[in-house]
């Protein structure tokens, strides 16, 4: 701790200097700011030998590094940590997305990821981010040879040969990869990856084609490919074909039948099946055929009681036709239903209630959901709740609201968020309020969410009641709350808003 606060005291030194450079006083800013990175660094390195074990000082280091040293010293920094924490995949990672975005060194990063490899060579992150890197750097070489032919340039350069180009060494770690880790979701992970890069279409296609070859016996993957076809594009202009359902439709649902025959499982029934019924539905539904499409979404529940997808086709069919008995309707499913996938129901009633009922029906309706969903489910329900009393009533009813959940966990950002924006939104805040909001989201997320501190730091700032001496303090308390690249974000968010850039 001793440590940490001299430096600590060295930094706040360094930023009341770069805050004399906007007045236009420089006298020997270069020779006393390197006087302090030096000092600094020497503190790091004393600390970093004494507690080689501390992640977090280590990621201290490597932010102050960042900010205030050379390239080549952040690299001695990185390399030094590793030697020690070899064990944490994540930090190796680190040091080669800093190699290849900031230190602009696609060789030193492959091989950080390579070195990586043979102490973790079963880890599936590794190879998606070695993946990714590998594209990346390929799609940056087709980038530069472009240019460089709009210039009618030469070029030498050996990586511009036509098989990097087309990204072969990150087809050489996706064979690699799932030689080694055989698991559908992963296979299905690095065909994202590519997804992302246009000029790898002949990967895509070959990783699409191997996913459906080497996970014959794997629903997820049979359940992708029936997935992939509604979302493909026609390649005619027919229209779609008699029976009211669509090309995209029928495609979808044979891939359904193929993966009955070769996978003759319950779990893949119940896919096929459900898909069939969800495809069938959706047609009807688009060509405003409601008696049919209700019939249909009968015929799914009646065979698949259990199936919340079944459910939530059949309640929209109702409420489409404004049935009479959609509340009623909404109570049987849920004697059906396992509570895990009742979440999307409990909405739609609640959404369905604000449109045709009565204020003080629609708040019962968010009673009773909050007594039936529990953990992270109820998190989606809490914030639509708070919303919906913002929306229909005030913001003293969402204040109330707010006070009946506020020690209710689990809850998202985005909950506490709300009541932060709701208050600004008063013809005259309250500051206080405002505070009270801050104190008690932090509490519960200030340990990742960097964001949430800056925030708050730049309330306190720029508004009229603000208080900029507790700055300070707030920066003091994020720095000791933060862990891991949550401290890195928030250092350097912190400096570009004081140089003006944020």
């Amino acid at each position: 701790e001793d440590f940490i606060n001299y430096v600590q005291y060295e930094i706040n030194l360094l930023d009341l200097i770069q805050r004399r450079t906007r007045i236009g006083y420089s006298f020997k800013k270069d020779e006393i700011e390197n006087s302090i990175v030096h000092r600094v660094q020497g503190v790091f390195r004393s600390a970093s030998a004494k507690w080689k074990d501390d992640v977090q000082l280590w990621l201290s280091y490597v932010v102050f590094c960042k900010k205030w040293a050379a390239k080549t010293q952040l690299s001695k920094v990185f390399s030094a940590m590793l030697a020690i924490h070899s064990n944490k995949p994540a930090l190796w990672i680190m040091a080669a997305k800093w190699e290849m975005e900031d230190g602009l060194s696609s060789e030193s990063a492959r091989q950080l990821f390579l070195r990586a490899l043979r102490f973790h060579p079963e880890c599936p992150k590794l190879y998606q981010e070695y993946f990714r890197m590998e594209l990346m750097h390929a799609e940056k070489l087709r980038k530069e040879k472009e240019e460089f032919e709009k210039a009618s340039m030469d070029m030498e350069n050996p990586d511009y040969s036509e098989e990097i180009l087309k990204g072969e060494l990150a087809r050489i770690i996706y064979k690699n990869s799932v030689s080694i880790i055989k698991d559908a979701e992963f296979h299905m992970s690095l065909l994202s990856i590519a997804q992302l890069f246009d000029f790898a279409k002949y990967l895509q296609k070959e990783i699409y084609d191997d996913l459906q070859a080497l996970h014959t016996d794997d629903p997820l993957p049979w359940d992708y490919v029936a997935r992939r076809e509604l979302e493909i594009e026609s390649q005619t202009e027919e229209q779609p074909t008699t029976k009211q359902v669509g090309w995209k439709e029928e495609r979808c649902c044979a891939v359904y039948e193929e993966a009955v025959k070769t996978l003759p499982t319950e779990a893949m029934w119940k896919e096929e099946a459900g898909k069939n019924h969800d495809c069938i539905q959706e047609a009807l539904l688009s060509h405003n055929f409601l008696r049919e499409a209700l019939e249909v979404a009968v015929a799914g529940t009646e065979l698949f009681r259990d199936s919340g997808t079944m459910w939530q086709m059949k309640m929209q069919v109702l409420i489409d036709s404004k049935s009479a008995d959609i509340a009623m309707q909404f109570e049987e499913s849920f004697v059906h239903l396992k509570p895990q996938v009742c979440l999307s129901l409990w909405i739609s009633w609640a959404e369905w209630s604000e449109g045709v009922k009565s204020q003080e029906d629609t708040e019962a309706v968010f009673k009773k959901t909050l007594l039936a969903v529990i953990g992270a489910d109820s998190v989606t329900l809490k914030d639509k709740y708070l919303d919906w009393a913002y929306r229909n009533g005030s913001y003293k009813k969402a204040r109330a609201v707010f006070k009946s959940l506020q020690e209710s966990r689990p809850f998202s950002v985005d909950f506490f968020r709300k009541m932060i924006q709701f208050e600004k939104e008063q013809e005259s805040f309250n500051m206080g309020n405002i505070r009270e909001y801050y104190e008690r989201v932090l509490r519960e997320f200030g340990s990742a969410d960097s964001d949430l501190w800056m925030d708050y730091i730049k309330e306190e700032l720029n508004h009229p009641l603000g208080r900029p001496e507790n700055c300070g303090q707030i920066w003091w308390r994020a720095m000791k709350m933060l862990q891991g690249e949550s401290a890195e974000a928030f250092v350097a968010k912190h400096a570009m808003y004081q140089t003006g850039h944020l």
